[in-house]
């Protein structure tokens, strides 16, 4: 049979190399992985900016619609850029959007103008064949709302077209019967529809909606391609961290002692499963981190309880399966056969514990925005790491480390003994 001694020190290896990278981040030409220094924290810890834009080029103030769906784009775009923690109000008297973000990585001279590039210019809205090509653009489109089927009782999203707008449907819907007709902001997909039959008069609805909140979101980001104007700042300043600005260099100094504290203890007590608990735990915060840092996710005071959460949760996976190791070798069984009779034992605990978590984490994601996600996608990949490296990496390391003589003493995997006083 192949030695599995050599397994312990590969993970090990792994997780010094996870640790460094997550804490200094590495930097090959053009790739780069950012470190926990450099992550992109959200306004509470590291401050951001707080800029006002109006629209140009109208003599008129613009519709609270028109608000609306102006700051409907702005929070799409933050989203897919990963700014979680963002606040985008309208000023409906002064016809002002407001909008709140935090600094992004890299940025040292806290330079507003340079930060708010990244809102980008004003969105566009394609409708696309299924090869891509562009059929219309939203300033065709007249208006879009939500609306209710009374043949299906089923919400809609209701479209007209302007003239030039109603010729362009009706030859691509004539060409389309039966195929994809796919609505973009920007680069991004946000509808698709079936083309039933040709569409000569310049109104039409998208059918398939869940329910009048799906269409309304729908049909406004559709309004919103369609906007006759761009926008530009009125004025903009710095906001200093919420927290303090020290409030990220004591967290860190926190996490540090609580990490060194917690390994002291499971060592102490768990001996060698202990150990190799510490090791796992280590993989599962650096995941997390690199987590973070490789997609540029906001890091914000939620998404940190998401961490601390699920850290608690890779604590307790590891001390399932230790007592549950510990049980079987104090009934009389070999090491080797303690350690595979543990884990399968402790298996569903951890699971049912971690599974009912996941669900809640899933829905946040679906539901959730700003802030929330930022919580709901470090629990989230807590959750995975936490099966990768709790259940996965830690069994692997014990039964490497039970193929070497030394360690297959009960000693090294028992819990000391507990006296209770009445």
């Amino acid at each position: 049979m192949k030695s599995k001694k050599p397994v312990f020190f590969i993970i090990l290896i792994i997780a010094l190399l996870m640790s460094y990278t997550a804490i200094f981040g590495i930097s090959a030409g053009d790739f780069v992985i950012f470190g926990a220094p450099d992550m992109r924290y959200g306004i509470d810890i590291r401050g951001g900016v707080d800029a006002a834009f109006q629209p140009v080029g109208l003599d008129r103030l613009p519709t609270e619609s028109e608000l609306e769906s102006a700051r409907s784009i702005i929070e799409t775009r933050l989203d897919q850029k990963n700014i979680l923690d963002r606040d985008v109000t309208i000023d409906k008297k002064n016809g002002y959007i407001i909008v709140r973000f935090p600094w992004k990585t890299g940025e040292t001279n806290f330079n507003p103008e340079e930060a708010m590039s990244e809102l980008g210019e004003t969105a566009q809205l394609t409708f696309r064949d299924a090869e891509g090509n562009i059929i219309l653009d939203g300033s065709h489109v007249s208006e879009s709302s939500p609306a209710l089927d009374r043949n299906t009782s089923q919400y809609v999203v209701s479209l007209t077209f302007d003239a030039e707008g109603t010729k362009l449907f009706s030859d691509a819907t004539k060409k389309m019967i039966g195929k994809v007709i796919n609505i973009y902001m920007d680069d991004t997909l946000i509808q698709s529809a079936k083309v039933n039959e040709h569409i000569p008069s310049g109104k039409a609805q998208i059918s398939g909606m869940d329910n009048y909140d799906n269409a309304k979101d729908i049909s406004d980001k559709i309004n919103s391609g369609s906007l006759p104007f761009s926008m530009e700042t009125r004025n903009h300043s710095t906001i200093s961290p919420t927290l303090g600005s020290g409030s990220l260099d004591i967290m860190v100094l926190a996490g540090i002692i609580a990490f060194c504290i917690i390994s002291v203890l499971l060592i102490a007590y768990y001996r060698l499963p202990g150990f190799v608990a510490c090791i796992s735990l280590l993989i599962q915060i650096s995941g997390q981190m690199l987590a973070l840092s490789i997609p540029q996710m906001t890091l914000t005071l939620q998404g940190i309880a998401g961490i601390i959460l699920s850290i608690g949760m890779g604590v307790d996976a590891n001390v399932i399966i230790s007592e549950r190791i510990s049980e079987e070798i104090k009934s009389g069984k070999s090491v080797r056969s303690a350690i595979s009779s543990g884990f399968k034992d402790a298996f569903s605990s951890v699971f049912d514990g971690n599974i009912t978590v996941l669900i809640v984490g899933i829905i946040l994601m679906i539901f959730g925005s700003g802030t929330l996600l930022s919580f709901a996608y470090t629990l989230l990949t807590g959750i995975f790491f936490n099966f990768v490296a709790g259940v996965t990496a830690s069994r692997l390391m014990i039964k490497s480390l039970s193929e070497f003589k030394v360690f297959r003493k009960p000693a090294f995997f028992t819990c000391r003994s507990r006296r209770v006083t009445l």
